[in-house]
């Protein structure tokens, strides 16, 4: 690593960071799987639609024990347990599995169905739905495959200036879970302002735990000469938890683990803030504390947080499938 410091640092940890409710649920939905395959099936793999959440070393670790990740069910053998990811399928996935007669386990978190729910109510009313998201995320992909009609993705505050509907429409949106809350805020602004037959849930759609990481990444922007994020490049929380750290007036950087700490220079930083994203297992950011500790003395305190008491039942379909 870069500069390599006499006097120490101070380690500041966020509170709350790293696994959420719905990632926990996920994560031992396929670990139980697994486990049942073992006792009954004689350890046939479990396959996997898409990775279950967006880190890398979850999926690997699932793998070492037998799960198999595919990105279509062409790939699923006839009668293997297959599992939907976290970020939930659209109904043509979920359809295909029905006709192959494939035992499933959906891992889908409670949250994303509910975006699912309210988007199908808004479209029964017989408003157009926009969805505020990123394009080709696999959340999108689902909830756009699982709203009748058509759905109008929007994405930026750019996009929402030139969303091409008449300003008489009766309009409803709903959020992708893992957006920056103020980036979102932004984005309902312009519809409100464009649309006055607007109709959507504010930004309650923002799971608990996107929002309560984002504040507590905020609170440590004001403590901290430079946030880093510990998580997947891929991951869509992470990566926002990083823009949040930013926009708050904070040098920040995303990290997968101690390798990409190679380069990071901490001259004139005395305090380091730390968070991690709700799909980054505690095993990163240990390794991560670890290797700062190996290049200096480091002093580590947590800032007050909110501690969440959430947790999600398994699926129903584990007893059954």
């Amino acid at each position: 690593m870069a500069g390599t410091r006499e006097n120490g640092l101070d380690l500041v940890l966020a509170q709350p960071r790293g696994f959420c409710a719905g990632v926990v649920r996920a994560v031992e939905t396929v670990e139980r799987a697994l486990a049942r395959n073992l006792a009954r099936h004689d350890g046939r793999p479990v396959y996997m639609r898409h990775a279950i959440v967006h880190n890398d070393r979850v999926v690997a670790d699932l793998e070492a024990k037998g799960a198999r990740f595919v990105e279509s069910l062409d790939e699923v053998p006839d009668g293997a347990v297959t599992v939907f990811s976290a970020h939930g399928v659209s109904r043509a996935v979920e359809a295909e599995a029905a006709r192959r007669g494939l035992p499933v386990i959906d891992a889908t978190c409670p949250l994303v169905a509910k975006v699912h729910m309210q988007g199908q109510r808004y479209a029964a009313q017989g408003r157009t739905v926009v969805l505020v998201g990123h394009a080709g995320h696999a959340e999108v992909e689902g909830t756009l495959g699982r709203i009748d009609g058509a759905v109008h993705l929007v994405g930026s505050v750019a996009q929402a200036e030139t969303l091409d509907l008449p300003a008489d429409t009766r309009l409803a949106y709903v959020t992708q879970t893992t957006l920056s809350v103020d980036d979102t805020r932004a984005i309902i602004a312009v519809l409100e302002r464009r649309f006055p037959d607007l109709v959507g849930p504010e930004t309650r759609d923002i799971c608990y735990a996107t929002q309560n990481r984002q504040a507590a990444v905020r609170a440590l922007a004001a403590v901290a000469d430079l946030i880093l994020v510990v998580g997947a490049k891929t991951s869509s929380n992470c990566n926002r938890l990083r823009e949040v750290a930013a926009e708050a007036g904070r040098p920040s950087r995303l990290v997968a683990g101690a390798e990409d700490l190679e380069d990071l220079d901490l001259d004139g930083i005395r305090t380091l803030g730390l968070t991690a994203g709700a799909s980054t297992p505690e095993a990163s950011i240990v390794e991560v504390i670890a290797a700062l500790q190996r290049r200096t003395p480091v002093r580590i305190s947590t800032l007050p947080g909110i501690v969440e008491g959430v947790s999600f039942p398994l699926p129903s379909s584990l007893g059954h499938s």
